[in-house]
């Protein structure tokens, strides 16, 4: 068989020899060849070859999967010169040169694309290569894989077809290993596989070594567009528009006998960060048995007793590679009669838990600088140390088994091991046993909260990464799995099911929110502390000596604030205090103070009439009349009575609270979110509420259709249930009032505090003599006080009133002097637009993300995840989910909008923002370009921003200095 001889005469477009390129020319070369040209460059023992560029690939799939024009010309070409380097000829009995075609892309992609080994061997070059060796086994084991993994990848026969004729031969002569099938046994499998092929296909097995090639190299440009290639491209959020490399390379064989092997290894070990190569190893193979596990294969360590002449070259390999790259590599190698050839060389992929030791190792050992270790860790990476997690082999061992169930939404990164629990008073009455509980229902609400408390997991088949479930979750630090639409709850047969499992209440569960992942029974689950993990303070030390940006947390509860302090919070970016209403002994009393809300309001609003009456006409009588007929009415109303009972036990139970957290954030801010929610949200649903007063007027009736009746013992008495039936049919009537077409845009948040102005002179009573109190005990509170959803100056002046007033009676009643600020949550566009107005009274503004993004967006967060909006990430159409990461174009614009309006106003203005997206590095980032003072996020998420603002500091620094 002979080359064509035509040579482009215009150079080369698609292909670059080994020697010719280098470490640099990753997007050209993919990381696999821009490694391979770098040993060679350096004088490494690498076997000679060249590759095909990544825009050979991109030009292949934009083509319609056709090569592009002169691409089999250059390889040709390309051939020839390996030849000579090698003394071979690709396709000639006398001396054949055998190649690899491997992808490599820009992105390593371990194992989702395809190898083709021992190309170029047919009838003739077999029998060549066999009188080369002297070794009728070497060849004939040669053939046989060639013609195997070619069957595989190129003709995409399933692989198990090849591996039964293996396991088959195996079994009839009573061996265990490969290595014990001989020739003969080698030959008949090749002539099986061929058969297989033609059977499958329809076409004979390519003898012609050039037709393999360019077969080959198709397969591998398709395995790009592969489906696991692209799941693994979209999980990793890797563009799927790079393509992939193909490196064409001369075959060395680690099968030739007791003297050769083939081995993968790692300058450090990957999955802890230990300063030792790691690895495994095979005598007598070739690489893909060490991947494959077709053969157990052996520490690298052993190496040392077999090889020791090859194990001292490949340690010095090794540490030559990892202080020239100044990071760990992943290495393959091929020991050919003794002779080491190395194969691969990128970096290598770590566990979190090495990332941080590698990184703060090397800036000890001088090989990288502080700045670069603070770069090489990602920030999700801290994620995971920072949350219960699932060690990944016992993951795929529970696979294996048959325990993996379904996939959701990662909502609240960690792992959770429990029982599953279908509603929240048995979670919390369990929890609180002492007895670990996965709460499991179709969706959370605030009536859950007091179950969520208690549970150390929470599973949900609806709703998005910023459902109730997940915001809540993440706050608490629980790990939850949301919108898992495959598991079919049944909360009243508390159970749920699965692909035809069933899934009972006691039954264990172990759900990972860091993947989204679920499975039946119990998984050992790792959990850590972040003072015991010595490399990550130091790296965290050093992020904070680096960033400009502050990182606060959100926080509800004392408990939290301190969780977060430990975690290096520098103040509290958002306390929520209607969560605090959602405890369950407290729930009552807030129902009261719901139900006779508007009874009382109303009350007051005829008071403040009469006033306002006779200030036009203070001699009037009427009007006087009419006063005291409002405060008479006023003081003798059960309504207001109920409604300022349930505010005084509510201002005292809130003032604890707040002193708590005061406490806990000693010489902190604490900016403390007034009531936002719709008040509806405090009651029993509608629909549930009707459906009960129904069943009690028709048990009324029935029993009041008897001619006597006595209630037995446990059962209650007709005007205990009459009783009952008032209550509810008060509920409901409320509920019926305050129902809305669309209350998240309804009555809440600020409009609610100027609806019912009492609430709010209630809450910032307590926030204000809470900072007293504990300021008395020498503790230094600096609260700062936020209203929520403005998007008029108006509304803002006008709760300013309130808020002044009761500001000052507290302070000159209670004799201390507290540092206090009035601000403001920027959650709407229009208040994005009127931010110089706003910024007169508000001394802080903090960006409310999740709803801005909802608001401007138009859509409602948990319906589109759970319709559409994943799918638009997935086809493309949005380039991440918008409620996970900031969208720059649309909620960026507005946020610079604001910030640039309301500085103009007030120069000191401090901003910051504190929706679930101050815990996104991207989003991080971003902030950071823009000016703002903080970020705010979970408690768990904190280390993960302290790192994110430490980088994107250090990018700006680089993007400027390239600039000068």
């Amino acid at each position: 068989m002979s080359m064509t001889t035509d040579v482009p005469r215009t150079g080369f477009r698609w292909t670059m020899l080994f020697e010719e390129g280098d470490a640099s020319m990753r997007d050209l070369l993919g990381g696999k060849g821009a490694g391979l040209a770098e040993m060679s460059r350096v004088g490494l023992p690498v076997p000679p070859g060249f590759t095909i560029t990544t825009k050979a690939c991109v030009a292949y799939m934009q083509s319609g999967r056709q090569f592009p024009d002169g691409l089999m010309d250059e390889v040709d070409v390309r051939m020839r010169a390996v030849e000579a380097k090698t003394g071979k000829r690709f396709g000639e009995a006398a001396n054949p040169l055998l190649v690899s075609v491997r992808s490599g892309a820009k992105f390593s992609m371990p194992g989702m694309m395809d190898t083709v080994l021992n190309l170029g061997l047919n009838a003739q070059t077999l029998e060549g290569l066999i009188r080369l060796t002297g070794n009728e086994r070497f060849g004939r084991d040669a053939y046989r894989r060639f013609v195997q993994m070619f069957g595989k990848i190129v003709l995409d026969i399933p692989g198990e077809r090849f591996e039964h004729e293996i396991e088959r031969i195996k079994a009839r002569k009573r061996v265990r290993q490969d290595t014990d099938l001989d020739a003969g046994d080698l030959e008949a499998l090749a002539a099986t596989f061929k058969r297989i092929i033609k059977a499958e296909r329809g076409v004979e097995f390519p003898e012609d070594p050039r037709e393999q090639l360019r077969m080959a190299i198709q397969a591998v440009f398709d395995s790009w567009s592969g489906k696991r290639a692209v799941d693994y491209r979209t999980f990793h959020g890797i563009p799927h528009d790079l393509g992939t490399a193909v490196n064409v390379q001369t075959m060395v064989f680690g099968n030739m006998g007791a003297d050769s092997a083939t081995g993968v290894a790692f300058t450090r070990n990957p999955a802890t960060g230990e300063r030792v190569v790691y690895g495994e190893y095979l005598v007598n193979a070739q690489g893909e048995d060490v991947v494959a596990g077709i053969r157990t294969p052996k520490p690298i360590a052993e190496l040392a007793r077999e090889m020791p002449a090859s194990y001292q070259e490949f340690l010095r390999v090794c540490e030559m590679l990892e202080r020239h790259y100044r990071d760990v590599q992943d290495l393959e190698f091929t020991i050919e009669r003794g002779r080491l050839w190395m194969l691969q060389t990128r970096t290598g992929k770590r566990t979190a838990q090495a990332a941080v030791k590698i990184a703060v190792d090397m800036a000890h050992e001088g090989l990288i600088t502080r700045e670069e270790a603070l770069l090489r860790v990602e920030p999700g990476q801290i994620d995971q140390l920072l949350h219960p997690r699932f060690d990944q082999a016992a993951k795929d061992a529970a696979t294996r088994r048959g325990q993996f169930l379904a996939r959701g939404l990662n909502a609240s990164p960690g792992a959770a091991v429990g029982v599953a629990v279908f509603d929240a008073d048995t979670a919390e009455a369990w929890g609180k046993d002492g007895k670990a509980v996965i709460l499991v229902r179709p969706e959370t609400n605030p009536d859950d909260v007091h179950g969520m408390l208690n549970a150390k997991g929470i599973l949900t088949s609806r709703g998005g990464a910023t459902s109730h479930a997940a915001v809540v979750a993440r706050g608490l630090g629980v790990p939850c799995v949301a919108g898992t639409e495959a598991i079919r709850v049944d909360p009243e047969r508390r159970q749920f099911s699965v692909d035809g499992k069933v899934i009972r209440q006691g039954d264990y569960l172990s759900i990972d929110g860091g993947t989204g992942e679920v499975f039946a029974g119990q998984l050992p689950a790792l959990e850590p502390r972040l003072e015991e993990q010595r490399e990550l303070v130091e790296l965290l030390g050093w992020a904070d000596q680096t960033r400009r940006l502050g990182v606060w947390a959100n926080a509800d509860y004392p408990r939290d604030a301190a969780r977060a302090r430990g975690f290096g919070a520098e103040g509290i970016g958002l306390c929520r205090t209607e969560h605090m209403f959602f405890e369950e002994e407290r729930l009552p009393v807030v129902r009261q103070m719901i139900l006779s809300a508007s009874e009382a309001q109303a009350a007051y609003d005829r008071v403040r009439a009469a006033e306002a009456a006779l200030r036009q006409t203070p001699d009037d009588r009427q009007a006087t009349a009419g006063l005291k007929e409002a405060r008479r009415a006023l003081k003798a109303s059960p309504a207001v009575r109920r409604y300022e009972s349930a505010l005084a036990v509510l201002l005292r139970l809130q003032r604890r609270d707040f002193e708590g957290i005061f406490r806990a954030m000693d010489g902190l801010p604490v900016i403390i979110r007034l009531i936002d929610p719709p008040l509806h949200e405090f009651l029993p649903s509608h629909d549930s509420l009707l459906e009960e007063v129904s069943a009690l007027r028709a048990r009324i009736a029935l029993i009041e259709g008897l001619p006597r009746y006595r209630p037995r013992r446990g059962q209650p008495t007709l005007e205990r249930l009459r009783a009952q039936l008032r209550r509810r049919e008060a509920e409901l009537a409320a509920v019926t009032a305050m129902r809305e077409a669309n209350p998240m845009l309804g009555l809440r948040g600020i409009r609610l505090g100027l609806t019912y102005p009492a609430i709010i002179a209630m809450q910032v009573r307590a926030i204000l003599e809470a900072a007293c109190r504990v300021t008395k005990k020498g503790v230094r509170a600096i609260p700062e006080i936020m209203i929520p959803l403005v998007g008029h100056p108006n509304e803002l002046r006008e709760t300013h009133r309130t808020f002044s007033a009761v500001a000052r009676e507290v302070l000159a009643r209670e004799g201390v002097s507290v540092p206090y600020k009035f601000g403001t949550m920027i959650e709407i566009p229009r208040a994005c637009f009127a931010a110089g107005e706003i910024a007169e009274l508000a001394e802080f503004f903090s960006f409310g993300t999740n709803d801005l993004t909802q608001t401007i967006f138009g859509i409602s967060r948990d319906d589109a995840e759970g319709k559409f909006l994943l799918q638009y990430v997935e086809r493309g159409i949005l380039p991440a989910n918008p409620f996970q990461t900031l969208d720059h174009g649309g909620v960026g614009e507005a946020m610079r909008i604001a910030v640039e309006r309301g500085r103009a106003r007030r120069p000191d203005l401090e901003v910051g923002i504190c929706g679930e997206h101050g815990g996104d590095p991207a989003s991080v980032e971003f902030c950071h370009r823009l000016g703002l003072n903080y970020v705010s996020c979970s408690p768990y998420r904190v280390p993960v921003a302290r790192l994110a603002a430490a980088q994107a500091a250090l990018r700006e620094r680089v993007a400027a200095s390239r600039d000068v």
